[in-house]
């Protein structure tokens, strides 16, 4: 079983050069033929590539070596340069170094030089002159460049549901697009972020991620903390899921929304809109009219488990995608499509 892995040391190693050539031209009749050593070929690179089809840190191993150059040949013929070694990680993966961010692969095929190879050592033919006709000097290849990298995955989804455990996050992805997360009577059935996608009929895709429950002192750490709530920080507008079968359902939005901006300044007042789950129990009848007069939020009713009023959350989340979209591109920024 692979488990789920948003966090990964990983030392990287560039390829070394491979070292010059030493050799003299040689053949009947012509003993004097001159140096004849190439030069050698390059180091390969280490390079993080983002790929969609990843979905955790998981398969990122500790440590990358980078393949060698190699040594140059006689008749001036240079050595081959070393490939370059790709290593696939999850599209969002933020690369620091010393706690400083220096890549953001947030788009599918974009890539990072994680660690240069070095460069081939010189054959002894780069060395003749007028002053030196038989140069016995080469010089070996460069190490390559060495450097140890933290991995952090913040998941990358249009939508992010937000809610306390079993408010029913899960059910209701599972409801509105492909994804199969975990569903139980139980807190924290969810330990990881799981992303669904949402069709829709003109071939536009919405992707919705389903972040573990949070509970109060969440920014402290407490529950799952804020092992995840940084996937949250990717989501470009929120869904508030709230039990509307619980007494005062409004209290839990304000926690949830004082959470978010102890955790980030300003990330409860990105685009969202309130679900009211469980509308088909008696209690929540009860409280749907009670909630839509504390709040100035708009407040969707609907029931993951029957499916009733489904729709209305579809139409809006469109909505929601389209004034994304628009906006971004408004901004000459290209909108994350999946």
């Amino acid at each position: 079983t692979r488990y789920f892995v948003d966090h990964r040391q990983v030392r990287v190693v560039g390829g070394q050069g491979g070292e010059g050539g030493h050799s003299f031209y040689s053949e009947p009749r012509k003993i004097f033929g001159g140096p004849d050593g190439g030069n050698g070929g390059d180091g390969g690179h280490v390079i993080l590539k983002a790929d969609r089809q990843m979905k955790s840190l998981s398969s990122v191993l500790p440590f990358y070596q980078g393949f060698h150059g190699e040594r140059g040949g006689s008749k001036n013929c240079y050595g081959a340069n070393g490939t370059c070694m790709y290593v696939k990680v999850p599209v969002g993966t933020l690369v620091k170094e010393d706690g400083k961010v220096v890549a953001d692969l947030t788009q599918h095929g974009e890539e990072y030089v994680a660690a240069y190879g070095g460069a081939g050592g010189k054959g002894n033919r780069f060395f003749l002159s007028n002053e030196n006709r038989a140069p016995t000097l080469f010089t070996p290849g460069e190490p390559g460049q060495e450097r140890v990298l933290h991995l952090e995955l913040k998941t990358t989804a249009h939508a992010g549901l937000v809610g306390f455990p079993n408010a029913g996050k899960s059910s209701l992805l599972r409801a509105i697009s492909n994804a199969k997360p975990a569903v139980a009577a139980y807190p924290f059935t969810t330990l990881n972020p799981h992303v669904g996608v949402v069709r829709y009929q003109d071939y536009e895709q919405v992707a919705v991620a389903d972040i573990p429950g949070l509970i109060k002192g969440a920014h402290q750490n407490r529950g799952l903390g804020m092992a995840f709530l940084r996937h949250i920080e990717r989501c470009r507008f929120l869904l508030y899921v709230v039990d509307l079968s619980l007494p005062q359902p409004w209290v839990q939005l304000q926690d949830l929304k004082y959470e978010l901006e102890q955790y980030k300044k300003g990330l409860s007042e990105r685009p969202h809109v309130v679900i009211g789950n469980k509308i088909d129990l008696a209690q929540s009848r009860i409280n749907l009219p009670l909630l839509k007069d504390q709040i100035d939020d708009r407040v969707i009713a609907l029931s993951a488990l029957t499916g009733d009023n489904l729709e209305e959350l579809l139409l809006h989340l469109r909505e929601l995608y389209d004034a994304y979209v628009k906006t971004e591109q408004s901004q000459g920024r290209s909108p994350v499509k999946w």
